[in-house]
């Protein structure tokens, strides 16, 4: 209970939550002793575990999985050193910073249920998690993989670089989305509605080309930047990574719904 409440909530609230919840009352520092106790065991464990690879020989695996990775920004709180003049309290000498929790999920298409792993670290730990998540799914060394997330080059870079011709990466199509629809609002002369709907089953069809011809028609050389040329950019900078009719007609996601949940 101290552990469930401890990582959800800051320490110096989990008394008066264990209190309310279950009448029992502890102190502040049971409550981050335990915690971090639990969290220590189970970065241990993950260590282990990243010795794990996907096979390169005997065990096939299952003949496909689907992989999600994403990131999220996480409020982290540091305590300065105490120095010469610095208030004894540490309180006060409280710093609030940001550190990114890389996020990874791998699943069998056929499973509602996936096998997820997530670092404080840099991508090359995150890929190690992946590795781990699709080993622990039933990867071998001919599972393909149906790879989906918003397209950030340290997430295509990690499933390229670890599982190479095996994989495919789909860019999230309602993050893709995202910058059709700011184009559409930066368009005049458009019902934006309608002209949103149609781009995006061209997407659908795999007709990039199509969609980029379209939206050239709207690009002023007197006016280089703006939502318009942004979504340009985004599309050609990710080109072969929205093949959405692909997916589509053999029943596979377009959405990276199962990391979104998990942030």
């Amino acid at each position: 209970m101290l552990t469930d409440f401890g990582g959800d909530k800051a320490f110096g609230k989990v008394p008066k939550k264990l209190k309310e919840h279950y009448g029992i009352e502890v102190p502040v520092s049971m409550a981050r002793q335990i915690t971090e106790m639990h969290g220590e065991a189970m970065q241990l464990r993950a260590e282990e575990e990243m010795t794990r690879q996907v096979p390169t020989k005997g065990k096939q695996g299952i003949e496909l999985l689907i992989a999600e990775m994403d990131g999220s920004m996480l409020p982290i709180v540091e305590i300065a050193p105490q120095t010469e003049g610095a208030p004894a309290d540490g309180r006060k000498r409280r710093q609030l910073g940001w550190t990114e929790a890389r996020l990874c999920l791998a699943r069998d298409p056929g499973k509602v249920k996936g096998h997820y792993g997530g670092t404080l670290g840099g991508p090359e730990q995150a890929g190690d998690h992946l590795v781990n998540c699709v080993v622990e799914a039933g990867g071998g060394k001919s599972t393909k993989l149906h790879g989906l997330g918003d397209g950030a080059p340290w997430i295509v870079g990690q499933v390229r670089e670890r599982f190479g011709p095996l994989a495919n990466y789909l860019i999230d199509f309602c993050h893709m989305s995202e910058y059709l629809t700011a184009a559409g609002e930066a368009i005049a002369g458009k019902p934006q509605r309608e002209w949103l709907h149609q781009q995006k089953e061209r997407m659908k069809q795999s007709q990039v080309a199509e969609v980029l011809d379209e939206l050239e028609d709207y690009v002023s050389p007197a006016q280089p930047e703006g939502p318009v040329p942004a979504c340009i950019r985004y599309l050609r900078n990710r080109i072969d990574s929205f093949d959405y009719k692909s997916a589509l007609d053999v029943g596979l996601p377009i959405g990276s719904g199962g990391m979104s949940g998990v942030n």
